[in-house]
């Protein structure tokens, strides 16, 4: 599985096009190099109940976001509560997606992502970009995000347009720190958010 993300991490530095006006993501976004990535280790798995992690930590609410991005194949997304803010100075922010998950290579080999704030009536947008296997852009509006050019999505409240900075390894997860490249926010709803298994409203 290790191996598996060391080659998604190094993809990230061949051309996302052909022909003489081709770059790397590390030439148009000043990528920082990939640290090495390992497996979990036998002395580091907790004897816990999945579902009860699952149960308690699902009483902490989160908003909940669509991150995109736009390869040689076309647009890719899916569904991510695990986002938030890193740093001001420079500004970062940071997400964690799943080592299995398909959309995770496609933004490793673009090297940019847009994290798209999903808000309170977009909870059916949310469940298509939580389905594999489907193409989870039909009849979706988006254009693109003003640097990097992955999918703004039309009606999010807020986007945030990103390079990858950096990814670290986390169990079964990857943690993607993003560079801000630009991003902006209409304040004309209020955010989707996801407690205790389900999608809730602020005053709920």
């Amino acid at each position: 599985m290790a191996a598996t993300a060391v080659r998604y991490l190094r993809s990230v530095g061949a051309p996302t096009a052909t022909g003489p006006d081709a770059t790397t993501a590390a030439e148009r976004f000043g990528v920082l190099p990939r640290p090495g990535l390992r497996a979990v280790g036998d002395d580091e798995r907790l004897p816990l109940d999945p579902a009860e992690f699952r149960r308690v930590l699902g009483n902490f609410p989160t908003g909940v976001t669509v991150i995109t991005t736009h390869d040689e194949n076309g647009p890719a997304g899916f569904a991510c509560q695990s986002f938030s803010s890193l740093s001001l100075d420079p500004p970062l922010i940071v997400f964690m997606v799943g080592r299995t998950s398909t959309t995770w290579p496609r933004i490793a080999r673009a090297g940019a992502f847009c994290v798209n704030v999903l808000g309170e009536e977009q909870g059916g947008l949310c469940r298509g970009f939580a389905v594999s296997g489907a193409d989870k852009f039909a009849g979706v509006a988006h254009g693109p995000a003003p640097v990097t050019g992955s999918p703004l999505l039309e009606g999010a409240p807020a986007w945030v347009d990103c390079s990858v900075q950096a990814v670290h390894t986390g169990g079964d997860h990857l943690i993607v720190v993003g560079r801000v490249e630009a991003l902006g926010a209409s304040g004309e709803s209020e955010p989707l958010v996801f407690h205790r298994g389900a999608f809730r409203r602020l005053g709920d």
